[in-house]
């Protein structure tokens, strides 16, 4: 039996490299972002939308949903960030980061969970980011509206416990990917220095850690953070 996955934000960065390697584990993965994808496989299907877009959601999730009757698995990746000290950030960028990190997340969760409850079983894992135990200055509000996906994620844990869906949190390292492309190097060694291990991650240090909560024996493990690197 086919397992059935939906991963946001796979048009690049840790994204894109999550849909290829689940793809390479036989599942069938459903991706979105904005743009286009150059991703192919008969096993994945891409969806042109805004996360934050509650009609889009639906339809795509109704749309994966009829077709293969089920979905096992949410990873929710889609995420932005901007780096500014508070009194450069404009509302604008403001309401852009909490619609994508937050309403986007709460959408897909909301209704992924709806055709999860049908099977009484799922597992929903959410992106969060060391910004927020680390309370990095310039990020405040890429670290607050994570710290509002922490907070939504241990609440719909226990909401969805009593269908068979648990719901967790992974916290990567700095990876080099586009998200952190513009940050100084020196600023990136400073981060480096502040986890128990020295280096940037590596996409299979992410796998692992998600295949470790997308067991079905990991049943009992719910409403958990795991910062990679050591916080």
């Amino acid at each position: 039996m086919q397992r059935v996955m939906i991963i946001t934000g796979t048009r690049k960065g840790i994204g894109r490299h999550l849909a290829e390697y689940y793809l390479e584990q036989g599942y069938f993965v459903a991706g979105c972002s904005r743009s286009e994808s150059d991703l192919l496989s008969s096993n994945y299907s891409h969806y042109c939308l805004d996360v934050s877009d509650e009609l889009a959601v639906k339809s795509m999730v109704s749309e994966i949903a009829k077709k293969h009757k089920r979905i096992d698995y949410l990873i929710n990746n889609a995420g932005i960030a901007s780096m500014n000290h508070s009194f450069l950030m404009p509302i604008s960028m403001v309401d852009k980061i909490f619609r994508t990190n937050v309403y986007g997340t709460f959408l897909f969760c909301r209704e992924v969970g709806k055709i999860m409850s049908k099977k009484k079983y799922g597992r929903i894992i959410n992106i969060t980011t060391f910004a927020v135990p680390f309370k990095l200055e310039g990020e405040a509000i890429y670290a607050a509206s994570k710290a509002a996906v922490s907070t939504l994620s241990e609440i719909l844990a226990r909401e969805y416990a009593d269908y068979g869906i648990t719901v967790n949190l992974i916290g990567p390292p700095a990876i080099q990917t586009d998200l952190i492309r513009n940050v100084p190097s020196e600023k990136l060694d400073k981060l480096l220095q502040r986890q128990a291990i020295h280096r940037y991650g590596t996409p299979d240090d992410v796998f692992n850690s998600i295949n470790y909560l997308l067991q079905e024996s990991s049943s009992m493990v719910t409403g958990q953070t795991i910062y990679l690197g050591g916080v």
